[in-house]
């Protein structure tokens, strides 16, 4: 059901909508980042687009001449898809399409597009498959004469391009199947969870692409999949570590993102299980991408939907060998935290979560033996919690081990 991606990629414009809750600089950096998820599904960025709106369009999100631009570059261009990056209505979407005459796509979509490429194992397949059905359940009108005219590419992947014929009734049960087979595997997973044993559970979080998979495998000398692009890895992975002699289960989880889909949320729900029963938190943060600050704040509010906020936390600032600082012009006068220096930062943030921030670089191991040394001294700290009689066997200091 899923289709592989393809080596061509296909021609798009990207959309975005300036209103009081988005300015210039914020509709920018979301575009930035919608560029990369597009390029990750298969897209080459051709053109943007952008309009300020205090009230989107209820008809086509943007204004009738902004439109009308679009169409002529879309005509003109040869354009094959037209992403907008705020979530539309399914009657915005029919009406574009309608216009523009070409596949039209918002950033969940273009998500779950990513997902479905990603997916490897069938639980994960099973998850991507149930929340693209709840994304198309109410799209479905007017959406498979399209499907017939467009088929594969961006945005494309899934249960529209072999069940042509699918209605309402036919989606609504397939819904309920997937559900109830993702609670079958729920429960096979969560008796795997129960037959880990007492040992100390922690969890890599973070944003997308923040270097979390390379991290995992140089901490537990696995070969975890990883690479520089947006949701690598979907399925969780656990590995046994040992740091001198204690040992403990390591568990890395999907990365987080702005506006991410509730279908994909409430779909993930299993996912998110190892990040709920972790006893230590490991914040991963990009520190070297220019809003790695938003993106905590994005981490920290789907955690808080989770009711995680209030386990244990290590902050770890990774890719501090890519960050750079920026120099002071001439014509500024005051020193901002865009100039800040790594030293800067660590100052800044250890006051700010009490100590419990860390400064690496996964690839280049920059610090990773003081990683280690806070790790292995926070998960003592749990397990000798848990198990008073044998603290002995865990000195305090790692130092006496080497």
């Amino acid at each position: 059901m899923l289709e592989k991606k393809t080596n061509t990629y296909e021609k798009t414009v990207l959309i975005g909508v300036l209103n009081q809750h988005q300015d210039l600089a914020k509709v920018t950096e979301y575009l930035d980042e919608l560029e990369f998820l597009t390029y990750t599904a298969g897209g080459e960025v051709v053109a943007r687009f952008t309009q300020k709106m205090d009230v989107p369009n209820p008809k086509t999100m943007i204004g009738s001449g902004k439109m009308q631009e679009v169409e002529a570059f879309v005509e003109e261009h040869e354009i094959g898809s037209v992403i907008f990056d705020d979530e539309l209505t399914p009657a915005q979407q029919r009406n574009i399409e309608k216009q523009l005459r070409c596949k039209i796509i918002d950033r969940t979509s273009l998500i779950l597009d990513i997902f479905a490429q990603r997916a490897q194992t069938s639980y994960a397949r099973t998850q991507v498959e149930l929340a693209q059905y709840q994304y198309l359940l109410p799209r479905l009108t007017g959406l498979w004469t399209h499907l017939e005219r467009q088929k594969g590419g961006i945005g494309m992947r899934g249960p529209g391009e072999t069940e042509i014929e699918t209605d309402r009734r036919i989606v609504r049960d397939r819904i309920s199947l997937l559900k109830k087979k993702l609670q079958k595997i729920d429960r096979q997973m969560e008796t795997q969870r129960s037959n880990r044993g007492a040992l100390v559970r922690v969890a890599l979080v973070g944003y997308t692409n923040v270097g979390k998979s390379t991290l995992m495998n140089v901490i537990s000398k696995s070969e975890v999949f990883a690479e520089n692009k947006l949701f690598a890895t979907l399925d969780t992975t656990v590995r046994k570590v040992v740091i001198g002699n204690l040992p403990f289960l390591l568990s890395d989880t999907v990365g987080f993102i702005r506006k991410l889909p509730t279908q994909l949320v409430e779909s993930f729900k299993s996912t998110l299980d190892e990040v709920r029963e972790a006893d230590l938190l490991l914040h991963v943060v990009d520190i070297s991408h220019p809003n790695f600050e938003d993106h905590i704040e994005s981490v920290n509010k789907i955690l808080g939907e989770i009711d995680c906020t209030s386990k244990p936390t290590l902050m770890v600032f990774n890719k501090i060998d890519q960050y750079q600082a920026e120099t002071l012009d001439e014509e500024e006068t005051e020193r901002t935290s865009k100039h800040f220096t790594i030293a800067d930062w660590e100052q800044t943030w250890m006051q700010r979560v009490d100590g419990n921030a860390l400064f690496i670089s996964a690839l280049n191991r920059d610090n990773l033996e003081d990683f280690r040394k806070r790790v292995y001294a926070a998960v003592r700290e749990i397990h000798v919690t848990r198990f008073p009689y044998n603290n002995f066997l865990y000195p305090e200091n790692l130092d006496e081990y080497m």
